[in-house]
């Protein structure tokens, strides 16, 4: 099995997580006729997925809750070293984390709602950290095409630490009228796998980078071989991949399966139920800031690839008559892309020959 001792060590443990997964789709499963009561039905197999989806009419809507993690908690410690103020950037983040995931069965955000929670009310009375927070939300959902909706600010004193904050939230998107969900049911041997590029961190492996650079002489102020703050580097925001899931949507090209590159890494790529072998063959570059992270705890090629994005932020699987197409999509709406693979028959694994990687179908079971 692939490892990931160093996020094991850092508190995030995928083994116990996933399980946890598990579990809770077995029993939410359970509640699934109650839809019936609201004239809605669930659509089946998109429990699992990055978003739940369901049909109430003639629309078909996918819904999501996801949070940031503790990627805010380097912006706390970056601007007590540095006096420079990272706040929206995780709101972005925070707000990519969740929209990424609704846009990944082809639905198009049409409202997102937030959730942030103190330790102490008086985290808002620094008024630069709380305004660049409300305007970096803003800013994020009018990227995503979506409105923001409301949401929720809880002082959870005893619970949050005094001066930390949590941001996480939820989306409505809406399947777009002559498409049906994108839930990975139709993928094929011989399709291609596109990846879009990362732009670093995003909102996934904060803890290990806290822990790499609390064993920093420098800490976050560690200079990069690019001469960048390692912390500045850490807190370059996600992109949202809205406008390209927007504008694949309005051409013929019919995405398989697309998935956000979080948590497991390059995982994601077999999170289809299609029991096939993903072949890579083509790598992004890896953003510095994840080779310091890797090199610096000695992670294999196999626990880097399956911990952190390196440098694949998004997944879409097309037919192969169609990844350059797609490739041009994420172009022209100011996204770098390439073909990075194709899936082939054979049993659920992935394989990343130039790094010599491969990894089995227990590798990430989440259902």
């Amino acid at each position: 099995m692939a490892t990931q001792r160093e996020y094991q060590r850092s508190g995030v443990d995928y083994e116990v997580l996933d399980r946890v997964k598990r579990d809770a789709i077995a029993l939410a499963a359970s509640t699934a006729p109650l839809a019936a009561l609201s004239g809605a039905v669930e659509v089946p197999g998109s429990r699992g997925s990055s978003a739940y989806v369901l049909k109430v009419g003639d629309l078909t809507l996918a819904t999501v809750v996801e949070g940031l993690g503790t990627k805010s908690i380097i912006a706390d410690q970056y601007l007590r070293l540095t006096g420079e103020s990272r706040y929206a950037d995780i709101a972005k983040d925070a707000v990519a984390a969740i929209v990424n995931d609704v846009i990944s069965v082809g639905a198009v955000p049409v409202t997102v709602t937030a959730y942030f929670a103190t330790g102490d009310a008086a985290w808002y009375g620094d008024e630069r950290k709380s305004g660049e927070l409300l305007r970096g939300w803003r800013e994020a959902c009018e990227s995503a095409g979506a409105v923001w909706g409301g949401g929720e600010s809880p002082a959870l004193p005893g619970l949050v630490a005094p001066e930390a904050i949590e941001l996480a939230g939820s989306a409505l998107g809406v399947v777009p009228a002559g498409r049906e969900p994108v839930l990975g049911r139709d993928v094929t041997p011989g399709d291609a796998i596109v990846l879009l590029h990362s732009t670093g961190l995003h909102a996934n492996g904060a803890s290990l980078a806290r822990l790499v650079a609390a064993g920093l002489p420098a800490g976050l102020r560690t200079r990069l071989p690019s001469g960048r703050d390692f912390g500045d580097a850490l807190l370059d925001p996600a992109p949202l991949y809205a406008a390209f899931v927007r504008a694949l949507l309005a051409t013929p090209v019919v995405p398989k399966f697309m998935n956000a590159i979080t948590g497991h890494g390059f995982l994601k790529i077999m999170r289809t139920p299609l029991a096939a072998r993903y072949v890579v063959t083509n790598l992004p570059p890896v953003p510095e800031v994840l080779k310091f992270i890797a090199d610096d705890r000695k992670m294999s090629p196999a626990e880097a690839y399956s911990t952190l994005n390196m440098g694949a932020g998004y997944v879409v699987v097309v037919p192969a008559e169609n990844a350059d197409e797609t490739v041009e999509v994420a172009r022209e709406t100011g996204y770098q892309a390439l073909v990075a693979g194709h899936v082939e028959q054979g049993p659920r694994s992935l394989v990343i020959p130039e790094l010599g990687v491969s990894y089995a179908d227990d590798d990430m079971r989440l259902s």
